[in-house]
């Protein structure tokens, strides 16, 4: 990930409804969710709900199917982890153990058939 895709991505993320619409995909696993409980789930309306996903979906951190007539949203998962890539790249200075407990923590997360799965 370069740095105007990141920047895109923050931009993205820094909404407060973006960013729960996100943490919510994640959750969601590769089942994804439809943009009608989406809003539902948030209580926000459906042309609001359609605004923050065209955005995410522009930033590249979310992706879209078409189901019957329905559209399906998931987390773009390989995006995401490009931008904590980003931010870890220059991590450390060749002192590992700074970074350890971040990497631990991102390497704990693994789908697992459809749902996130977190490590103990």
């Amino acid at each position: 990930m370069d740095q105007r895709q990141a920047l895109a991505s923050f931009g993205a993320l820094s909404q407060e409804t973006r960013l729960q619409i996100v943490r919510m995909l994640v959750v969601a696993g590769t089942d994804g969710m439809a943009a009608g409980s989406i809003a539902e789930k948030l209580g926000v309306s459906p042309s609001n709900i359609s605004f923050h996903l065209k955005e995410l979906d522009r930033a590249g951190l979310i992706a879209q199917q078409r189901e019957s007539r329905s559209i399906i949203y998931t987390a773009n998962y390989d995006a995401l982890g490009g931008l904590v890539r980003f931010l870890m790249e220059d991590c450390c200075s060749g002192h590992p153990e700074i970074c350890a407990p971040a990497v631990e923590v991102a390497a704990c997360c693994t789908l697992e058939g459809s749902t996130p799965r977190r490590l103990a």
